[in-house]
């Protein structure tokens, strides 16, 4: 990934009224501090002596001039996607809300019930079936009955143990509390302040509850409980799994992402300037450390300590970065999308599977190892174009893009992609975009663009470089092609996007 992803800017950094946290960052002070990137283009150097103050923030931190985007579509706006369905086959107790089993016993867990209530919320808005909105607040309800009111804030405890085995040092005993759930929360609060089906006093009831829960983000780690802190490097965390010893918690990235999507309802609940700030730090805070999230050509981290390659989290920091992008990352947020997507594409090619086109001549054909290597090889020769099935497109470490054949005289290993040799038919891995997104056509280069289903196709090119806006960026027909304002698909390799 080159330096264009991200915000290549003067660093800005945040400050608040709050004691600094510990020993971290403790150069910085906890006054707004001005800075500029160190010569190498990474990390900001220490800010000079000139301060400003923020009163309220827990810390300074670095902002990157990030901002809540205030016209986002409803459709794009936080927790909207999943909707639960009215058959609830998961933990849950006689009152409908979502419960966790642990060594046969069921447990309240906040991030479940607050995600639980958020997608049954998603299920009325589509339905208006009031049974969701009910149970929508039966989650909500039992998160401020269970409520712990201290340093001035609500905190959400996980009343169980935990230990996760796969991270060293990351153990709790309950009550322990995650800044995770306290961001989720005001998703949750937030959104049911704004609904018109519940009466006025209650609508009020759950805007002071997220003003409650977000006081919460304005504590450091100076005094406890705490969720946010300030790393070694001047970046803002909002902790999944916070850890006492300064520097020891894992930065864990879905937590902090989600934890930002509730900042970004926050603000749009209240238009608190805080949040805005808060929100400011946690987006830069993603961008500066991207190439460490990134697990180049494989999957992602699940967390900046331990740089745990994980699958399960892969596709979540795909969504996340680009739902955070609609909200206020902007195209610099999409391309970190799109980056993630390109180093590990989502595997499965759904129920029905895809169709691979093989060009005439020889193609090697592998069954790999988990890690990659290569436990047999043969040889699949085509004397005139084929098609066969296929059931995942996917990274093979240390490798490219390979697809898993499903009949043929390949059945059951694997092929790479390589356009126009071997291919795969229509349209994968779609994302759309509502920033403003340009691919340049270079100066006197004939760009072949087409119709998503290639029955039309036109040369285009252009006297001068030009930029031309696209809302859409998807593998079609074995290639990576952005949507034109024209309707029509162009190729990426002959292309620069969103360039300067």
């Amino acid at each position: 990934m080159d330096g264009n992803i991200g915000r290549r800017k003067a660093f800005r950094w945040a400050g608040g009224a709050v004691a600094a946290l510990g020993a971290v960052g403790a150069g910085i002070g906890a006054a707004a501090l001005r800075g500029t990137a160190s010569p190498g283009g990474g990390q900001p150097a220490v800010p000079p002596s000139s301060r400003r103050s923020v009163a309220g923030l827990p810390v300074g931190f670095r902002t990157d001039g990030y901002r809540c985007s205030t016209d986002v579509p409803d459709a794009l706006q936080p927790w909207r996607g999943r909707r639960a369905k009215r058959a609830d086959t998961d933990p849950h107790d006689a009152s409908g809300v979502r419960m966790f089993s642990r060594d046969g016993k069921l447990h309240d867990h906040p991030v479940g019930q607050i995600q639980y209530g958020l997608h049954n919320l998603a299920a009325f808005r589509a339905s208006g079936d009031r049974f969701f909105l009910d149970r929508c607040v039966a989650q909500a309800e039992r998160l401020i009955a269970r409520r712990v009111e201290r340093r001035g804030a609500w905190y959400f405890p996980y009343s169980f143990d935990f230990r996760l085995d796969a991270h060293d040092g990351i153990e709790f005993r309950g009550p322990w509390f995650s800044g995770m759930a306290q961001g989720e929360s005001l998703s949750l609060f937030g959104q049911l302040a704004k609904i018109d089906a519940l009466p006025g006093r209650q609508r009020a009831r759950y805007g002071a509850a997220a003003r409650a829960a977000f006081t919460s983000l304005l504590r450091g780690n100076d005094a406890k409980p705490w969720v946010v802190a300030r790393d070694e490097k001047g970046l803002l965390w909002l902790h999944e799994y916070p850890i006492d010893a300064p520097g020891t918690s894992d930065c864990t990235y879905n937590g902090h992402m989600f934890a930002a999507l509730g900042l970004w309802d926050h603000h749009h609940l209240t238009g608190d300037p805080l949040a805005e700030r808060l929100f400011d730090g946690a987006l830069s805070t993603l961008s500066a450390e991207f190439e460490t999230l990134r697990g180049k050509e494989w999957l992602s981290h699940y967390c900046r300590t331990h740089l745990v390659p994980t699958a399960s989290y892969h596709q979540v920091h795909v969504t996340l970065l680009s739902q955070l992008g609609h909200l206020g990352g902007g195209a610099g947020f999409a391309r970190l999308s799109d980056a993630l997507m390109d180093d590990y594409p989502t595997p499965s090619l759904g129920m029905s599977g895809g169709r691979v086109v093989f060009a005439p001549g020889r193609h090697a054909t592998y069954d790999f190892d988990d890690e990659g290597g290569v436990r047999s090889a043969s040889e699949l020769v085509v004397a005139a174009a084929e098609e066969h099935s296929a059931s995942r497109r996917t990274r093979i470490k240390g490798r490219g893009i390979h697809y898993l054949l499903t009949s043929g005289p390949g059945k059951g290993r694997y092929v790479e992609e390589s356009f126009p040799r071997v291919w795969l038919r229509g349209t994968w891995c779609k994302s759309g975009y509502r920033e403003g997104r340009t691919a340049l056509f270079p100066a006197g280069v004939s760009v072949v663009c087409r119709s998503e289903d290639g029955r039309t196709q036109r040369a285009v090119s252009h006297e001068r470089d030009t930029k031309v806006p696209f809302d859409a960026r998807a593998v079609v027909d074995g290639r990576v092609m952005v949507r034109l304002g024209t309707g029509l698909w162009a190729p990426v390799a002959q292309l620069a996007l969103d360039a300067a």
